[in-house]
């Protein structure tokens, strides 16, 4: 895995994303985590509206896709109005027939690079309030919890409720 690489994804990639997505919601729901992700319910033009306004990210190893993510640089749905501080993960996504184990947590700390290059002092994210397999999962990777959003809106879907985790970045993000 050391040959990791993260690029910027590009209308090419857009594809890949959509069954990045829908992988990682299968693997989900084959793991009784209901609720969070469901396939289907995001297409190309989710990913490519994402790229108008943020950042997504693919991440290749071996010649394969190993994953990729969303970087926002503002989510008022989850967390209202903000001082521009921090980088808003979404999305992370690893592709589990060829990433290795390890591989998400080298993509959350690749975002975390990404925001830190742009100068933000902190990475936000949030998952389904009741996911406790995700939420243990980035509490592991250094993020506290910080609050819970009712009712944020959902692409494609009816709103839902989430836990908000945040974490500061110090110099070795």
């Amino acid at each position: 895995m050391n040959d990791l690489r993260v690029r910027p994804a590009t209308e090419a990639d857009l594809s890949t994303l959509v069954r990045l997505r829908d992988d990682a919601a299968r693997w989900m729901l084959a793991r009784g985590i209901t609720g969070q992700w469901q396939p289907g319910e995001l297409d190309e033009s989710h990913f490519r509206r994402v790229m108008t306004h943020g950042e997504v990210w693919l991440a290749e190893a071996g010649g394969h896709v190993a994953g990729a993510w969303e970087l926002w640089w503002e989510d008022e749905a989850a967390w209202g109005p903000q001082p521009p501080v921090a980088g808003y993960v979404h999305r992370l996504m690893v592709d589990r027939s060829t990433a290795p184990p390890g591989t998400g947590r080298r993509l959350l700390r690749s975002a975390e690079h990404r925001v830190a290059a742009t100068g933000r002092t902190c990475v936000r994210l949030d998952c389904l309030a009741g996911n406790v397999p995700l939420t243990t999962y980035y509490r592991g990777a250094g993020y506290r919890v910080v609050g819970h959003k009712e009712g944020k809106p959902q692409p494609g879907g009816a709103p839902k409720s989430f836990t908000l985790l945040e974490k500061e970045l110090g110099r070795a993000a």
